[in-house]
């Protein structure tokens, strides 16, 4: 369960503070560090193997784009560290923060952000999808493969779904969902061949059937 564990920070408060080996990630959610759990189990899977798979589509198209490791999310004062996260060798360098935080708090620095939904799906849906749109992200999964989220965004009955949100001309989110067999939509991969049930046939988890799948 994600626990607070500090009175309101900032941002560099935040980052001078973060313990090196910990067995949790932290994030900062508007100025409140909040202790999130490793991925492990079948979201660290998905994590993986979405890496894997952008990361193929990177080198067949030779796009200027790569995955870090490691990289914190600055919108205002608040930092995230999304589970996939694929940035932009172009724009990259004139992200103030990057080279020596491993930070992005510009919008252009990135191509697309992931996150793979646990128990704190509410984060992934409103909190972090705002701040995301706010900042400029040109595009945002979510890769909900329990069926997590409430209706409103999944809807009913409820099934593993990866939304995909992406700026429109207003720099407003618009967003879409595919489920089963339906081959998701990405500007920043737009030759991807990818389905929510190769990703769940990837980590041994069961495929939706075509009859039940649609939006």
């Amino acid at each position: 369960m994600i626990q607070a564990i500090r009175n309101p920070v900032t941002f560099d408060e935040f980052i001078a503070w973060y313990p090196e080996n910990s067995e949790y990630r932290y994030e900062l959610h508007d100025g409140v560090i909040v202790e999130m759990p490793k991925p492990i189990g079948k979201h660290s899977e998905i994590a993986g193997f979405l890496v894997l798979e952008l990361g193929f589509e990177i080198r067949r198209m030779r796009l200027p784009y790569f995955i870090p490791k490691e990289c914190v999310v600055k919108p205002g004062e608040s930092g995230y560290e999304p589970d996939v996260i694929v940035l932009n060798s172009k724009t990259i360098s004139a992200d103030p923060r990057w080279e020596k935080e491993s930070t992005i708090t510009q919008g252009q620095s990135a191509k697309l952000v992931v996150e793979v939904v646990s128990t704190n799906w509410s984060d992934d849906y409103a909190l972090k999808l705002e701040d995301y749109e706010s900042l400029g992200i040109p595009e945002y999964w979510i890769c909900d493969y329990l069926g997590l989220g409430g209706r409103r965004y999944i809807g009913f009955p409820k099934q593993p779904t990866l939304s995909v949100f992406q700026l429109n001309a207003s720099g407003e989110y618009e967003g879409k969902q595919f489920r089963g067999d339906q081959p998701i939509e990405s500007l920043a991969f737009p030759q991807l061949q990818l389905s929510m049930n190769q990703i769940l046939s990837a980590v041994g988890g069961q495929s939706i059937p075509n009859s039940e799948a649609g939006n």
